[in-house]
């Protein structure tokens, strides 16, 4: 048997599969064209005009005459490709994939025309996601669910080009509904994190109909507290428990650094919230001369620390921290990272877009651990009832 040569055989096979699909196409067209002069259009003025010859880019390879059958009049337009579209949409979705994974629109360029030898230029490539854009302004003002057991707050910042390069901020809120399905509700790009532009992220999510909040969880950003209370007001408020601990640790000497924080967990892991004051009251006792300011600070916002223990036992574990919006936060942080900076903000949307569409996609269908438990949603429309079947406060 001949021996072919690896790169040979490749354009054999193919040729042969693009010869195989050009086959199959025509057929198509020449069944679409019979349909269309003999039901969907028939006419005794109207009659089939021979084809003319396209080029078609498939993911299987470049057909370069396609026959495409034509009637006189002209009427006729096969379904199965658009007037001038020369190729399958197949480029253009992994266009946006690639753009997602973190290339930018000029590496993206470089890979096409290696790959395909197609020259896409950085602008072109730029344009192919600029469809998103269409989508994310769909996307951020759908309706939400009025029901939400739980918000989760964060932000994380990425580097934007304007006339210099700087660190802005992206807003981000995770909701578990009364299903217990948790989702990305929304994200707003730009400026420096603040409890201001936060009151405007609040305000939208309850524009949008997210009007009944049991909890929103959040860090200790200062006037956060104050704005989230402003919009929901009948919500607890629970602050991150991992963040505290993170802002303490650096504070106590290295010596005391186990034992501290090995007394400290015993507050947030007791069995209920009797328990975890009466082990906190040890706690000041034990830490309260070597750290006087450490232990007030963790006395002062200790209601809001342990506001889990007013939930149902299944759910405390989600949501004593921020830790399930922090973890997609890391994941975008991850995507943006390969690009130093981004040319606007259009470009940091398309990104964080892309991203929670695919979250919200995976976790669609299943209920975050203990929310969907009987016990604990009889739990939750009892505080639903209690708090907000009377609500008189005025929408924001």
């Amino acid at each position: 048997m001949t021996n072919i040569p690896e790169n040979a055989f490749h354009n054999l096979l193919e040729n042969t599969v693009t010869k195989l699909l050009q086959e199959k196409l025509e057929l198509l067209l020449q069944e679409e064209i019979k349909n269309y002069m003999t039901i969907e259009k028939p006419t005794s003025s109207n009659s089939r005009n021979g084809h003319y010859k396209r080029s078609f880019q498939t993911r299987y390879g470049t057909i370069n005459a396609l026959r495409v059958p034509r009637d006189r009049k002209g009427t006729f337009q096969t379904q199965l490709f658009e007037p001038y579209q020369r190729r399958e949409g197949w480029l253009e979705e992994a266009i946006i994939h690639m753009y997602k994974g973190g290339m930018s629109t000029r590496e993206v360029a470089k890979f096409i025309e290696s790959m395909f030898g197609t020259h896409y230029s950085p602008t072109t490539v730029s344009n192919i996601t600029q469809t998103v854009m269409e989508d994310i302004e769909e996307w951020q003002t759908r309706p939400l669910e009025k029901r939400y057991s739980v918000l989760y707050l964060d932000g994380l910042y990425v580097k934007l080009k304007r006339n210099t390069v700087s660190s802005e901020a992206v807003y981000l809120v995770m909701g578990i509904d009364e299903k217990g399905i948790r989702q990305i509700l929304g994200f707003y790009v730009g400026g420096h994190e603040s409890s201001n532009g936060w009151r405007e992220v609040l305000k939208d999510l309850k524009k949008r109909g997210a009007t009944d909040v049991l909890l929103g969880v959040f860090d200790g950003l200062p006037g956060l507290e104050d704005a989230f209370r402003e919009i929901y007001p009948m919500a607890d408020v629970q602050h991150c428990v991992v963040h505290k601990v993170r802002a303490t640790f650096p504070k106590i000497r290295m010596a005391d650094k186990t034992a501290f924080l090995s007394d400290l967990k015993q507050v947030y892991t007791a069995m209920d919230r009797d328990v975890a004051l009466a082990v906190f009251d040890g706690f000041k006792s034990t830490w309260s001369k070597r750290y006087p300011k450490e232990v007030k600070s963790w006395e002062e916002q200790l209601p809001t620390l342990l506001t889990f223990y007013k939930y149902p036992s299944l759910v405390r574990n989600a949501i004593y921290t921020t830790n399930p919006i922090e973890r997609m936060n890391k994941e975008l942080r991850k995507r943006l990272k390969p690009m130093n900076s981004l040319t606007n903000i259009e470009a940091a949307e398309k990104i964080i877009y892309l991203q929670a569409i695919d979250y919200n996609e995976n976790w669609c269908g299943r209920a975050v651990r203990g929310f969907s438990d009987p016990g604990t949603r009889a739990a939750f429309e009892a505080m639903y009832s209690e708090r907000y079947a009377n609500n008189s406060f005025k929408e924001e």
